[in-house]
């Protein structure tokens, strides 16, 4: 079994076409949130071929990491879809109260604009849904990739070793109403 125990920060256009082919042949790796945190797991590729991954606790893997073993072979991560709860509202003062509800517990909260639509995703707990359809926020369960929000300082606002490093320019924020922009973390 190859292990892969090195994150590649960057690539050149040779490996990212090399990435490509590899994804024609089911050469990747579809992980769900949990797994993405951890840094020592087996998995299966999308082919079938089994890998182990064993990575220094350095953050959560993100949507289109690559991880490399000590051969040089390469993976690529991909954020596979799951359950998930979204949260919407009538209007943004009401989808920032539920997510200032959801913050003060800690919750991992992923934000989604979408054209001037906003929605708010979190793995699925029913205590939460119950506290957010009281405050009258629209709530449904959907499958989607998570990709939660990593905090004001890249690790969740506090010490419990979350991820701490800005990649992938992915860095996501909300616009809520005439608001500037302001990012809601967990």
């Amino acid at each position: 079994m190859k292990i892969y125990n090195q994150r590649v920060q960057q690539l050149t256009d040779q490996q990212q076409a090399d990435l490509v082919n590899q994804q024609a042949n089911g050469q990747f790796l579809q992980l769900d949130f949990d797994t993405r945190q951890r840094s020592r797991f087996r998995a299966n590729l999308q082919n079938g071929e089994a890998i182990g991954i064993d990575l220094p606790r350095t953050g959560t893997l993100k949507n289109g990491d690559v991880v490399q073993n000590a051969s040089g072979d390469m993976i690529q991560i991909f954020a596979k879809p799951q359950t998930l709860t979204k949260v919407t509202a009538d209007n943004a003062f009401e989808l920032m109260r539920g997510a200032y509800h959801l913050g003060n517990r800690h919750v991992p909260l992923m934000l989604v604009q979408h054209d001037n639509d906003y929605a708010l995703y979190f793995e699925p707990d029913y205590v939460l849904a119950d506290m957010l359809v009281k405050l009258g926020l629209t709530v449904s369960e959907v499958a989607h990739a998570f990709e939660p929000e990593t905090g004001a300082y890249g690790h969740g606002g506090h010490s419990h070793g979350h991820d701490n490093r800005l990649s992938h320019a992915d860095t996501q924020s909300a616009i809520v109403g005439d608001l500037t922009k302001a990012t809601f973390f967990s």
